[in-house]
């Protein structure tokens, strides 16, 4: 994932491989498979960037017939026998993501009291999954999603706003396949690991409201179409809500969390003699004021031995935020990575490495990036300025040039963003 010169980089290239490696599917969904239920249908439907590899890892698993249908992302797709991969457009969505939407609830309002519908679901799974409510285009689901994006908002706003504006997430998705048993294993890519957010819950209760997604778009003033207007006032469909008796006989099954990756990497360093920090895998905030805290605090680490003494490791997960003002780009790890370059000014024995496991910052192809102590120098050789690549949110641009990109390609899971600084 980097050119290897030095032992500190090569850690932290097999530390990202643990944490990829604890979240992979043909190993975390196998124990969570349900018991084979006689005399019905066993169905099987999914959306996310790791439902391919989940899917494939039911099929190698699973004795006995099965059928159905997930979404993932471009590039991210697996070969099945019995279950259909489409691949959509991720984050914003796409024609692609809007029919597998409209085929899975076909599938589900197909099913009987004594089926079993199989539901795959891991984070990117809100875009792949896109069901307009009525009333609204593809294009107006676009237009919010480009814009929340861009705002700032956490990972769980954009998800109520979604579900309030879904004909298929905030439950709806277990409300058509009703009565029919729904089994959903969740891969969690959210702070908090709760089943409601990832993906925007389209198999479990949501006790979020229309007022709760106004209140949203509200704060971070984003201009509504029309069509969006009017669906958020009327709030003709209410999400299912907890205790609704249609979700009764649902089983939800957290199969892999950041946690576990997080703790995977911890093991690599551990083993390479640096103790660790954890920070935590649920961090959140706006991804240049999370990296200038961590940059402090890894100086104060170098200065004064605490809170940990060197060598040692800094871990935290999570996702943070960007809010976009310029015409550049890259993603939030990337970014986090040129603020955290630019506080430590070239400080010596500070290494760090920020990507999201699912192979993808952002919608660049790169997962993330690293610093060393020389990156500014570097930069500065090759003409590039961190203030202006932040202004411009030109992270992308910035590791380009100099080489530190992090590039894994597709990794067919996601646990969210994996962070870790080394000081020696």
């Amino acid at each position: 994932m980097s050119d290897g010169r030095n032992a500190p980089v090569s850690l932290l290239n097999k530390m990202f491989e643990a944490a990829v490696e604890a979240a992979m599917p043909r190993t975390c969904v196998p124990p969570y498979l349900p018991e084979p239920q006689e005399g019905g249908r066993f169905v099987v439907v999914g959306a996310g960037k790791a439902s391919a590899a989940m899917a494939k890892a039911v099929e190698d698993n699973w004795n006995g017939p099965l059928e159905g249908l997930v979404v993932t992302r471009y590039d991210y797709g697996m070969e099945c026998q019995q279950i259909e991969i489409v691949e959509a457009a991720h984050p914003v969505p796409d024609a692609a993501g809007l029919d597998a939407a409209a085929r899975i609830m076909d599938i589900a309002r197909g099913l009987g009291e004594n089926d079993v519908m199989l539901c795959l679901i891991s984070g990117g799974g809100s875009a792949l999954l896109t069901m307009p409510a009525e009333g609204m285009t593809l294009a107006d689901k676009q237009t919010i999603n480009d814009a929340l994006l861009k705002s700032g908002a956490t990972i769980s706003e954009m998800n109520c706003v979604r579900k309030h504006l879904s004909g298929i997430k905030g439950g709806r998705l277990a409300i058509a396949a009703y009565p029919a048993k729904v089994v959903s294993l969740l891969i969690s890519d959210v702070p908090g690991d709760d089943p409601s957010v990832i993906a925007s819950g389209p198999t479990v209760a949501d006790d979020t409201t229309y007022g709760d997604a106004r209140a949203i778009l509200e704060k971070y003033g984003i201009v509504l179409p029309d069509s969006v207007r009017q669906v958020l006032a009327v709030e003709a469909d209410e999400t299912p809500k907890t205790g609704d008796v249609r979700l009764a006989r649902n089983v939800t099954e957290l199969v892999a969390l950041p946690k576990a990756s997080l703790e995977a990497a911890q093991v690599i360093a551990q083993e390479a003699g640096y103790a660790t920090l954890m920070l935590g895998d649920d961090l959140e905030g706006e991804a240049k004021q999370v990296a200038r805290d961590h940059a402090e605090l890894a100086l104060k680490i170098k200065q004064t031995g605490q809170p940990v003494t060197a060598p040692c490791a800094v871990i935290s997960g999570g996702e943070t935020t960007v809010i976009v003002r310029g015409q550049g780009r890259g993603g939030r790890n990337s970014e986090y990575m040129l603020a955290m370059a630019q506080s430590l000014a070239g400080a010596e024995g500070i290494y760090a490495m920020a990507c999201d496991t699912d192979g993808i910052d952002g919608t660049e192809n790169n997962a993330g990036a690293l610093i060393t102590p020389d990156t500014l120098s570097r930069a500065a050789a090759a003409g590039q300025s961190p203030e202006l690549a932040l202004e411009n949110n030109d992270s992308y641009g910035f590791f380009e040039e100099i080489g530190d990109l992090v590039v894994s390609g597709p990794t067919y899971t996601n646990v969210n963003d994996f962070r870790v600084i080394l000081i020696d």
